[in-house]
């Protein structure tokens, strides 16, 4: 009889979140709903990371690097054998979406689902233990079960401005302008993607904001992810404001879509497949301010949203990702360094901090934005090897581990909150900081490139490395050493602070006019 012998799920196991207790078992009628991820059809034979990689349309992703139509059957006949019911089944996201109940999926899946609460939060959420099993016939087909857990994933990545400290802010066509951006064109014809979640934004709040500088509100759409919703009265409304503000000042002539969806591993790769595969809003750069530990994901999460963030790659579509706020340990306090994820991975453009000095209308300084209450993000991954496009840029190995791994960050940009950005929020104007404004600056800077260009400039990490200089400020002075463990310092070149450094956007945009064409 199918689907009857089982085998382990390669990189599932989960292990218990420090700090939860269990309190019992989940009902078994609770609903529970999962997206099951699978192989793709075939993998590029040019690894976009290598450089030179032609981006291909949805029509062609679909057609070479989709999900298999048997592969999809086989996973509809499992949830039809479990008595699953099909949701959604998509072949160019490889994406099958189940509900059912807590005591069937439990069945289906191998594992226990137990209620858990975080200690001083209260916060209440559904999780599993362990490694889940699945049909062996699935074996080879699913690459990840991802929502049987729902604990939460990511973090935003902003820093609200101590009011009781003095503090110079700027509008971000002020940062848009020291950094040199193309003038000339607003991002026009381009649709900025937006990645939240939790918080929202408030259209009363965006009108006085814009109609304060004398410019337009963007034309900006909501979209649902997994049943995520607009919805603004927390201190997570911060976050959402300030990428919506920053990105919709500089590029203002573009589309803003914002896809907003839970705060789980699964509405995290979720949200990334429901905006690489936009076909209706189309983003040509999609911006995510929140992260996680790179190892406080499962490996099949890892996987997955990496994954994710390939299709990306792979249909022309630039991802600008903060690198976390908490300097070279990632806010942890186990003795260990820790770079941030999805910033980690290989196909984001990883975004660091810098703090800055203004004379005039120009930069007379700028340094690693490390002011102890908070520091740029950055180190070497202990999870990604290193890719190509960082060969020469004297990446080091990681100090601890001894791994020649993913050298985060990419660029760099203003975090400093005592330099920050002058954004509204839930009725107030206040100064955010944090590597969460320097993702919707570069994303805002790619689409007006796009619309100078005429192009999608797309999967740009190669061609940046290629550039390097004359394109960025190289930031040569501080650390983020955030918890005395001694790394890392700027240095000339590259470094794992501020990477490849600040932007010059016109001499960028100058250097992506002389590249040869796709």
């Amino acid at each position: 009889m199918a689907f009857e012998k089982r085998v382990s799920l390669h990189r599932s196991g989960k292990k218990a979140l420090r700090g939860a207790r269990a309190v019992g078992a989940v009902p078994d009628d609770e609903t529970v709903r999962v997206t099951i991820l699978l192989r793709r059809r075939a993998e590029p034979k040019t690894a976009p990371e290598s450089g030179g990689f032609k981006s291909m349309t949805h029509e062609q992703f679909a057609q070479f690097h989709g999900a298999e139509p048997k592969d999809l059957a086989l996973v509809n006949a499992f949830a039809q054998a479990f008595q699953l019911k099909v949701v959604e089944s998509h072949a160019r996201k490889r994406r099958v979406v189940l509900t059912g109940t807590a005591a069937t999926m439990s069945r289906a899946f191998g594992t226990s689902l137990q209620k858990y609460v975080v200690e001083g939060t209260g916060q209440a959420f559904r999780g599993r233990t362990g490694v889940l099993t699945i049909p062996s016939e699935l074996q080879d087909i699913v690459e990840a079960v991802m929502g049987l857990d729902t604990r939460s994933a990511v973090q935003p990545h902003f820093r609200i401005h101590d009011a009781s400290a003095a503090a110079v802010g700027f509008t971000p066509q002020q940062i848009g302008s020291f950094y040199n951006f193309p003038t000339g064109v607003n991002g026009t014809g381009q649709t900025i993607g937006i990645l939240e979640f939790g918080g929202g934004y408030n259209a009363s709040d965006l009108e006085t904001y814009f109609n304060k500088l004398n410019i337009p509100v963007p034309n900006l759409a909501s979209v649902s992810v997994d049943e995520g919703q607009n919805l603004p009265g927390s201190s997570v409304d911060v976050e959402v404001m300030l990428d919506i503000e920053v990105a919709g000042t500089i590029a203002n002539g573009s589309n803003i879509a914002v896809y907003f969806g839970p705060n789980t591993d699964q509405g995290f790769v979720d949200a990334i497949l429901d905006a690489v595969h936009d076909t209706t809003r189309n983003p040509s750069v999609i911006s995510i301010s929140w992260g996680g530990q790179e190892d406080s994901w499962t490996q099949q999460a890892l996987s997955a949203i990496n994954s994710a963030l390939q299709d990306a790659a792979m249909l022309g579509i630039t991802v600008a990702i903060s690198s976390g706020d908490r300097g070279s340990a990632d806010g942890e306090t186990d003795g260990q360094l820790h770079v941030d994820f999805p910033a980690s991975s290989p196909y984001a453009l990883a975004c660091g901090g810098t703090s800055l000095t203004v004379s005039g209308n120009a930069i007379s300084s700028e340094v690693v934005w490390n002011d102890g209450a908070g520091s740029t993000g950055g180190g070497v991954s202990t999870f990604f090897a290193l890719p190509t496009y960082q060969t020469s840029a004297g990446v080091p190995s990681q100090p601890q581990t001894g791994f020649v791994g993913r050298g985060v960050p990419d660029v760099a940009g203003n975090a400093d909150p005592f330099t920050g950005y002058q954004v509204r929020v839930d009725g107030q104007d206040i100064l955010i900081g944090g590597t969460s404004a320097v993702a919707p600056l570069w994303a805002a800077l790619v689409a007006l490139i796009n619309q100078k260009l005429g192009k999608s400039i797309g999967y740009i990490n190669p061609s940046l490395y290629a550039i390097a200089q004359p394109a960025f400020q190289d930031v040569i002075q501080g650390d983020n050493d955030s918890s005395t463990l001694g790394s890392y310092a700027a240095d000339p070149g590259w470094d794992p602070c501020t990477g490849l450094g600040s932007p010059n956007g016109g001499a960028l945009l100058s250097a992506l006019q002389s590249s040869p064409a796709d």
